[in-house]
């Protein structure tokens, strides 16, 4: 019997009590020998009384517990044999030397004993530091818990729960907003049954494809569509890239203005608010990029489909004169202004800056422009502004940027709306005050300012910023050098008024002219030293043609190229007879891979750029990767190609 128990009898309690009852009938004795003989024999007795009683709850007590554990080893034989739960131990070499009869009944199998685990689950496999493994065997989902100390795998039924899983991921709410791009604009060419009959059988196409899919659909205005279905049907359009974008296009082609849809939809949200809001962020951004295309946001994941034809010009002189006013109002409110470009400037970014500087200096406001440094494409313009004694002051190094940025600071970014192009992210986490003019379709990565003015449909941001000036004063005096910088910046972005080009395009080109704007200076600006001819000559003699119709250069590995080198020899590879789209790929000084992608509209190089990373227009996009050699970032690009066209 255990000490603790035995105490429980012969513990000190015991021992005073004897030693009193002793004592007491010492006492008895004295008076009466008799009475103390007799009391002598009674505890006697009780002595041995409760020896034989200690004897018998000891016997009694081991019986009890042999019961007991007899009792326990069979529940647990009997839980190991019909848990739930496989069990199964193996050997360091991996041969079977246990299992419960779960196991017996999963495999089919009543001879595992001995057999290697690679035989009898070819599937199974885990790393020296995995815990938990999921596979299937038999169509059934298992989860396997893994003891590597203990030899020991538990295995657990989990195809019930997966499959419920799954059916939730289905069975989950998506939203989308459709909008009909261009239905105003239809509505200026064709008479009010014309276009009543387009709108009409639109709105039939639209609503046979949302049958077909099985998708609720609701109208809720003369150009939009709200539309309610299930997480399955969502990947289903996925997979066919959102097909009804290609259907209402190409079945109004005929049309003078042919109709385009955008998309805004939202998923995996917890809550319907939340979906809605996701749904509606989603169209907002597919129009900032020019329409056309379905914007997907699942989660914080946003994902981009269509997008093949170039965006149709939608601004408004009156969307142009009430930034104009909104960007005075807030010149008048700061401290002083800086202006700030994309890294590696080209000639539209620091044109628009030093338009944007104009438009400060109208309002008797100190402005700055952050420049770092250049490339060989605005060297000459540099050259000129750096001549200039005034305009020279106003440029400023990233560094002092960061000293002279306050609370009421005025960061005006051209020329790009992502944090991570900018010259100096830096200065955005500075100020609560941004005002972003870009012209580039909207990505996902973004930057959140106070104005916007961003439109796709422009062909620069030295456009924009040209009619912005138009609205800052009555009476407005632009320095010939600013004015033929912004001509320059447009000219070199339209590639001298061949692409992307709008009515607004000449009208700013005419503005600057009559401003003072040097025709013959943008020429000589934009003039080309021959040793860079020569470099980019050479990448173009190293193209191989890829699907017949696109043509993918690559530069010579030992050689570094400059992001203007790559842009200009994808521009002259899409020239070749027969060449729809052409990329040009690179290694820059720093060893970054650059790729520059131009098309002719046919093919959207913007999607293929932002499955690598990059962004741009639908006609002109790139992208950088670091750490990856020129033949890996080529194949990514095939890759891409294959996966977006």
């Amino acid at each position: 019997m255990p000490k603790f128990l035995l105490k429980r009898w012969y513990g000190m309690h015991m021992v005073l009590a004897l030693c009193f009852s002793f004592l007491l009938l010492g006492i008895l004795s004295l008076h009466h020998w008799m009475y103390g003989a007799i009391g002598i024999v009674c505890l006697i007795g009780l002595v041995l009384y409760a020896l034989q009683a200690e004897k018998g709850f000891q016997r009694d007590l081991r019986l009890y517990l042999a019961t007991v554990t007899h009792r326990v080893k069979k529940a647990g034989e009997g839980v190991i044999q019909e848990l739930p739960i496989g069990i199964l131990l193996y050997n360091e070499e991996k041969a079977i030397e246990w299992v419960n009869p779960f196991m017996t009944d999963m495999s089919g199998d009543e001879l595992l004993i001995g057999k290697s685990l690679t035989e009898v689950f070819p599937q199974l496999t885990w790393k020296p530091d995995q815990k938990r493994i999921e596979f299937t065997y038999n169509e059934r989902v298992y989860e396997v818990l893994v003891r590597h100390e203990e030899y020991l795998l538990y295995f657990r039924d989990i195809t019930e729960h997966k499959e419920l899983a799954s059916r939730y991921h289905r069975e989950k709410a998506a939203l989308a907003i459709i909008h009909l791009d261009n239905l105003d604009e239809i509505g200026q060419v064709m008479d009010e049954q014309s276009r009543t009959l387009l709108s009409t059988s639109v709105a039939g196409v639209i609503n046979d494809w949302a049958n077909k899919h099985r998708i609720y659909l609701r109208r809720i205005s003369s150009d939009k569509f709200l539309a309610l279905m299930e997480r399955e049907t969502l990947d289903k359009l996925e997979e066919s890239r959102f097909d009804i974008l290609d259907v209402v296009r190409e079945m109004t082609a005929d049309n003078k203005i042919p109709i385009t849809l955008s998309i805004g939809m939202g998923a995996a949200a917890n809550t319907y608010a939340e979906l809605g809001q996701m749904a509606q962020s989603s169209l907002d951004i597919a129009l900032g990029r020019g329409g056309d295309q379905a914007a997907v946001k699942i989660g914080n994941k946003l994902t981009f489909y269509g997008g093949k034809s170039n965006a149709v010009e939608k601004r408004t002189r009156v969307r142009a004169r009430v930034i104009a006013h909104a960007l005075r109002d807030l010149i008048h409110e700061a401290e002083h202004v800086i202006v700030m470009g994309h890294k590696q400037p080209d000639m539209d970014s620091v044109g628009a800056s030093l338009g944007v500087l104009k438009a400060v200096q109208v309002h008797n406001k100190q402005a700055y422009i952050v420049m770092d440094e250049g490339n060989h494409s605005v060297e000459r313009l540099m050259r000129e502004i750096y001549a200039n004694e005034e305009l020279a002051e106003s440029f400023i190094t990233p560094e002092q940027a960061i000293r002279l940025v306050t609370g009421r600071t005025l960061l005006v970014v051209v020329d790009t709306h992502r944090p991570s192009l900018v010259i100096e992210p830096k200065l955005l986490g500075e100020t609560s005050r941004v005002v972003v003019i870009d012209h580039h379709r909207r990505s996902e990565e973004f930057i959140e300012p106070v104005l916007l003015y961003l439109e796709p449909y422009a062909s620069s941001t030295a456009e924009l910023v040209t009619e912005l000036l138009q609205y800052q004063s009555e009476r407005l005096n632009i320095d010939s050098l600013i004015a033929t910088a912004l001509l320059a910046g447009i000219v070199v972005d339209t590639k001298s008024f061949a692409f992307r080009t709008g009515s607004r395009t000449f009208e700013a080109a005419s503005f600057l002219r009559r401003n003072g704007a040097d025709t013959a200076a943008v020429q000589r600006l934009l003039k080309e030293d021959l040793n860079q001819y020569v470099k980019r000559a050479r990448i173009i003699m190293n193209t191989e043609s890829y699907r017949d119709n696109m043509a993918i250069a690559i530069g010579d590995v030992t050689e570094e190229y400059t992001q203007v080198q790559v842009a200009q020899a994808a521009e002259q590879l899409l020239t070749l007879s027969g060449i729809q789209a052409s990329f040009v790929v690179a290694r820059r000084a720093d060893d970054t891979i650059l790729i520059s992608a131009r098309s002719l509209g046919d093919i959207n190089v913007q999607s293929i750029m932002e499955h690598l990373g990059g962004g741009g227009h639908l006609n002109g996009a790139a992208t950088q990767i670091d750490g990856i050699s020129i033949r890996e970032a080529v194949n990514r690009l095939k890759d891409a190609i294959d996966t977006v066209v």
